[in-house]
């Protein structure tokens, strides 16, 4: 498993010598360019670090095989990412730029674009492709009920379906940030036609063995208990589908919609078509799933040491949207945690969602600054759960995980530095650039033997000699 997140960009200048968001950019990546020649690196913990399309600063986990070190990895991203951002502030004050630079954890900016949060799942190749799409369509649709960020809908007419919408044109809060941007339900593009499931087929391992599946209908969550449930209920149904036990068909007749009306119903009654012509909820859909995740641990049993948490948590939350009663769930789940605080807030100070002000606390909900984002004081407060220390945070922000090809990945890195030789890699290749003959290509992700990257140092220092 892995995520790749996009971070927003955005910069206040209170002179009259502004820099555009690509300047500020290429500001916070003058030291990865200066370490690895390049604005598109690998780092010692085994992740990529790099510009994406449009100036986003952009963070892709290596590696994982268990929740616990993804959601450590992707935690990891946002101090390096920190740390970017308090480096090209200080360069852009030597060069006379007194510019404020925000760096948002969130999926759209007020311009009306969109960036992503997008999972990686390794799967079988001989798994259906079809077959399992149209399985885990519904539950990506409806996963938002459990794993949504949360949102503030101002201006409801702005949004392309509103006619549609359960609340009419009256402004609201939603699950989803990334709902109302979304175009197709599989399609091969990412970005054109911004599909919930991506099938462009590079599986960055074996390719006879396996491909990759590339979720990209998700939102980019603060919450590590949030995280727990999204990957770890994903992950679940996929060991579900290949184990090759048939699902009832739940396709929806119109995904796209669906979802929309999913995320701006707070009460997860709004009937959804399915392809069969019968209707359900969304908070059916995910019961249904629940309920085939249960039997299929009890079955054969927990595979890692957060199932159970997980599945208490999931349950609570399908519990706590049926009740109307979030109480349960306000320090656990993204969208629920956002939702307490703004309705004390505007409570307190006489607002309604349209207000500019609760607009303003959504962008500072996903601030990665730890001392001024939103979501950060509340985790310092105890209105935000967590599942890792910093101690585990910090670790993975220096080392890979231990049960993939990251670890070989890493040593690679380590070993070339400490010579001072030019490299190159990407997923599967590690190669030093004036030893072209030397080159590693590991197809097998769970490679973890690092003597063959030993071996080839040993080759390449004898040779020199």
């Amino acid at each position: 498993m892995g995520v790749e997140t996009e971070y927003g960009l955005h910069t206040v200048h209170p002179t009259k010598r502004p820099l555009a968001p690509d300047e500020v950019a290429r500001y916070m990546f003058k030291p990865v360019v200066a370490w690895g020649n390049s604005s598109n690196v690998f780092i010692p913990n085994g992740s990529r670090l790099y510009l994406d399309v449009g100036s986003h600063p952009e963070y892709a986990t290596a590696e994982t095989t268990r929740v616990d070190e993804l959601i450590a990895s992707d935690a990891a991203g946002d101090g390096i990412m920190h740390q970017l951002v308090t480096q090209a502030q200080q360069a852009m004050a030597d060069d006379g730029f007194d510019g404020q630079v925000y760096l948002y954890r969130n999926n759209a900016d007020s311009q009306g674009n969109s960036y992503g949060s997008h999972e990686n799942y390794m799967i079988e190749r001989t798994t259906q492709y079809r077959r399992l799409t149209e399985a885990l369509l519904p539950f990506l649709v409806t996963r938002q009920l459990i794993a949504g960020n949360g949102v503030v809908i101002q201006d409801p007419t702005a949004l392309p379906l509103y006619n549609e919408l359960p609340t009419g044109a009256a402004p609201h809060f939603a699950f989803s940030q990334r709902a109302d941007y979304m175009h197709e339900a599989v399609s091969s593009s990412s970005t054109r036609a911004r599909p919930m499931i991506n099938t462009r087929d590079e599986p960055h391992a074996d390719s006879s063995k396996y491909r990759r599946l590339h979720v990209i209908v998700g939102d980019s969550n603060m919450s590590q208990t949030t995280q727990l449930l999204r990957f770890g209920a994903t992950e679940l149904l996929l060991r579900l589908i290949e184990s090759g036990k048939p699902l009832t068909s739940l396709q929806l007749a119109h995904p796209v919609r669906a979802i929309r009306q999913t995320s701006h119903d707070l009460t997860g009654n709004t009937p959804l078509e399915l392809a069969d012509g019968r209707r359900m909820t969304a908070l059916e859909i995910q019961e249904f799933y629940y309920a085939q995740a249960t039997e299929f641990l009890a079955r054969n049993g927990s595979h890692h040491d957060y199932v159970n948490q997980m599945m208490d948590l999931w349950a609570r939350t399908l519990q706590a949207i049926s009740s109307q009663n979030y109480s349960g769930i306000d320090t656990e789940i993204d969208w629920a945690i956002k939702h307490k605080f703004f309705s004390a807030y505007s409570a307190k100070n006489n607002l309604t969602w349209d207000s500019h002000r609760l607009v303003q606390l959504d962008m500072s909900y996903h601030d990665i600054h730890p001392q001024r984002g939103l979501f950060h004081l509340l985790q310092k407060r105890g209105a935000a759960a967590r599942i890792l220390t910093d101690a585990q945070v910090q670790a993975a922000h220096d080392n890979p995980p231990r049960t993939t090809r990251a670890l070989l990945r890493h040593r690679f890195i380590e070993a070339a530095r400490a010579l001072g030789l030019d490299y190159s890699m990407d997923w599967t290749h590690m190669k030093l650039n004036d030893h072209p003959m030397q080159t590693l290509y590991v197809r097998d992700a769970f490679a973890t033997d690092v003597s063959i990257v030993d071996e080839l140092f040993a080759k390449v220092t004898g040779a020199d000699r």
